[in-house]
């Protein structure tokens, strides 16, 4: 076994804003149970979910202290005595890191850790985890009778990590895909990415374009991130018996029902950690495919170093425009 040392991680030991993020440089570093494995970070995954657990209004709350982030990416380290797939000096990614994905070993159960291509780099792995596996839970699960070559696929906000993870799913199904951005920059990744069209939500007007760019029927699907803001434009766009997964929200909205008895529509909320144990298996299997094949490339937008953790959770919740992900180096 590996001799215990001391590792530096970023700390949250009061919840609150982002002050409240601390790097501590005396930590000791997890040992793995006989199901886990233990990863030497390179890089760790960002996420909007990470800014709302460290404020204590999150639905679920970690017990304090805790190391925020829940993917990374490095190199095996170490492994339990039950774990067949992985050895040391594996490359991977982890989602749902047990212990934390922003310190310098953190832990992943076997079942939620994968290989990572060569091809892609650690900031890359590090995107994997939330982003892919929450959009494929959304168009390839929730949205799964929409996901035909036939169809048209409305990605709302489209140049975020998730957003951008949508949009390459969608497009390895054959769909045709309308994405929206609020910057010409966010614009130009989504049409990079695939996207038939794109139009900026920022824009007056902006809804009545895509329903003419579809001929007038509307998409059949809609992956929503901002509810709040977009939901009854939606809900009046979408096609006759379409479908509408909101994947993110942040705050309330008054809308009419009669929306959705007109088209005989659906509107359906999503969080990944609902997911059941044969979803996070077929995400699995559909993103180990997609990365075999290639198709999956995870879009960097800022890299930080964990001392300017504050600075990252601030930007990440108030900028000007998503433009993929951003991670911590290691």
């Amino acid at each position: 076994m590996t001799t215990r040392l001391m590792m530096r991680a970023l700390r949250v030991a009061q919840f609150g804003g982002p002050e409240v993020l601390k790097v501590e440089a005396n930590i000791q570093m997890p040992v793995p149970s006989s199901s886990q494995v233990l990863v030497e970070v390179k890089a760790a995954g960002l996420n909007p979910v990470d800014t709302y657990i460290r404020t204590g209004t999150y639905a679920v709350k970690p017990t304090l202290p805790y190391i925020p982030g829940s993917d990374a990416a490095g190199i095996v380290k170490e492994v339990g005595d039950q774990v067949t797939k992985f050895k040391p000096g594996d490359r991977v990614f982890v989602l749902k890191a047990v212990t934390g994905g922003c310190a310098e070993f953190t832990l992943g159960e076997e079942s939620f850790v994968g290989y990572l291509p060569e091809t892609l780099s650690f900031q890359q792995g590090a995107g994997i985890g939330i982003p892919y596996f929450t959009a494929y839970r959304a168009l390839c699960i929730k949205g799964r009778d929409k996901v035909k070559s036939s169809n048209t696929v409305l990605i709302h906000g489209a140049s975020g990590a998730v957003g951008l993870a949508c949009v390459q799913i969608a497009v390895s199904k054959g769909m045709k895909v309308i994405g929206t951005a609020g910057s010409p920059e966010g614009l130009e990744l989504v049409r990079k990415e695939g996207a038939t069209s794109v139009f900026n939500h920022r824009e007056k007007g902006y809804m009545e374009k895509i329903l003419e760019s579809t001929g007038g029927n509307g998409p059949d699907l809609i992956i929503e991130m901002l509810a709040n803001v977009n939901l009854d434009a939606d809900m009046q766009i979408v096609n006759k018996y379409g479908i509408i997964v909101i994947v993110g929200n942040r705050g309330q909205i008054e809308v009419n029902p009669r929306l959705l008895m007109g088209k005989d529509s659906t509107v359906t909320g999503m969080i990944l950690m609902n997911a059941t144990q044969e979803e996070w298996s077929e995400m699995h299997s559909g993103i180990t495919d997609g990365l075999k094949a290639g198709w999956i490339k995870p879009t960097i937008c800022t890299e930080y170093d964990l001392n300017n953790a504050p600075k990252a959770h601030e930007e990440i919740i108030n900028n000007s425009g998503a433009l993929g992900k951003r991670v911590f180096v290691i």
